[in-house]
């Protein structure tokens, strides 16, 4: 293979490819299989939701795998959630081998999407402070139940709600424990934790340990970091407020008001891009169902477990939006304004996510419904939309219709899920990296628009 085509960009691809086409090759194999045989888009699927930490399943993960294939899952879902590239940077950094500055680079690039920083340190501290969180969750998860999540299940969650993955040992995910303030907390903390980004994560940890200390004055966070926690807090009570009042506040009440309020904080915070349910999604109303779709497609933060477009794109969009409503000459966000490479980034990746979003959806029209009419397939394109999107930002809700998806739409929901975990940015970056730059501007002139 050309050296032109490895590149900080393109080693985490192809780690998660290798990573996946390994899975599925476990996962098709007897031993991992209790209930009958598996086909190999069956078992690519599962790899590439597992790896990619989406969560869509065409099988009951706890009634059709082996305790060993549960385990290829799990494994898969921690190795997808902290980075293939991660993992084999650490590897090396505890052997006390050489680590090359391309693995360097493409690990800054996944995790901080900055490629100047101290990895050993840096890699140490983020893997210690995954699994103590990781830990916490499970014995979390077993003390809330008194029991009723069993050792080896609380531990699977735990990781499953961490990385964002959303796989559940249960065929109806959390619905079970809808109501129980305990297990929704531990899991929604999960989750949050998981979507907010490693770099963000590792200052919150610092500050709270007493290890970061701020002058008089000073900011508590760094612009990044404020930026997340902010987008990422509006998004969460805004997304549960509307869900609320379509969900409940329109229609009769058939829940206490708590477990009302916090079934619609649950659905908000997994949207984030975690794909365990405490409800069946395929009963909600369109408006909730609308919600989830943006949300989904914003997803979390930079350098997380989570997928979608990222808060900081969505931050930097209102922020361009902002400034040309009220006639800046920049686009400001906090109080910093933003350079034009991130507004540039920012409006490159929203509408190419976009365009993903729309040709994989009118593959999947063309795969499961074909040329039948509308009126006799009403429905089917928000049901469709629905689990495109949530294959690209990585969130593995869906309204029911991923087991019933032709061979043809699971290897189009493959792609997307693939997409979607990498994130589009580095997709256009790999291309920059190979395209040849030009050494001459063109002239400039107006176009008429609007």
């Amino acid at each position: 293979m050309s050296t032109r085509w490895v590149t900080p960009y393109t080693l985490p691809i192809l780690s998660f490819a290798v990573a996946i086409v390994a899975g599925a090759a476990v996962l098709h194999h007897p031993a991992s299989l209790a209930q009958g045989p598996s086909t190999w888009v069956d078992a690519l699927f599962t790899a590439t939701s597992a790896t990619c930490v989406t969560g869509l399943i065409v099988q009951d993960t706890g009634a059709f795998y082996t305790a060993f294939g549960k385990d290829v899952i799990l494994g898969l879902i921690q190795l997808g959630g902290l980075g293939v590239m991660t993992y084999t940077s650490l590897v090396l950094y505890l052997w006390r081998r050489k680590v090359s500055i391309t693995d360097r680079v493409a690990v800054g690039q996944s995790l901080l999407h900055d490629p100047s920083f101290a990895l050993g340190r840096f890699l140490v501290r983020t893997v210690a402070v995954v699994l103590a969180i990781e830990a916490m969750g499970a014995v979390g998860l077993y003390l809330a139940t008194g029991g009723g999540i069993g050792a080896y299940s609380a531990v699977f969650h735990a990781i499953s709600a961490f990385c964002n993955a959303g796989f559940s040992l249960y065929g109806d995910s959390l619905m079970a424990w809808k109501g129980s303030w305990g297990v929704n907390l531990v899991v929604m903390t999960l989750i949050v934790l998981g979507g907010l980004g490693f770099s963000v994560l590792l200052e919150v940890f610092s500050l709270g340990t007493g290890r970061r200390r701020t002058l008089r004055g000073q900011p508590l966070f760094t612009w990044h970091t404020h930026i997340v926690l902010k987008t990422s807090l509006l998004l969460v009570l805004g997304g549960a407020l509307v869900i609320f009042a379509a969900e409940y506040l329109m229609q009769p009440n058939v829940a206490p008001a708590h477990v009302e309020v916090l079934t619609s904080l649950f659905q908000s915070v997994t949207c984030r891009t975690a794909g365990f349910n405490t409800v069946n999604i395929g009963r909600m109303t369109n408006i909730t169902l609308f919600v989830m779709i943006f949300l989904m497609f914003v997803g979390g933060s930079p350098g997380s477990c989570a997928g979608g477009i990222k808060t900081t794109t969505l931050r930097a969009l209102l922020g361009f939006v902002g400034s040309q409503l009220r006639g800046r000459r920049q686009a400001v966000a906090g109080r910093f304004a933003l350079d034009n490479e991130t507004l540039n980034k920012s409006l490159t990746l929203t509408i190419f996510a976009l365009s993903i979003v729309a040709a994989a959806t009118m593959l999947l029209c063309l795969t499961e419904v074909g040329l039948t009419d509308h009126a006799g397939s009403r429905g089917s394109f928000l049901e469709l939309l629905f689990e495109v999107v949530s294959a690209f930002g990585t969130v593995g809700l869906s309204t029911g219709v991923t087991a019933t998806l032709s061979d043809a739409g699971k290897i189009v929901i493959t792609l997307v899920m693939f997409i979607g975990r990498l994130g589009p940015i580095i997709f256009l970056q790999v291309l920059q990296d190979v395209q040849r730059k030009e050494n001459f501007l063109w002239p400039e002139n107006s176009l008429m628009v609007g």
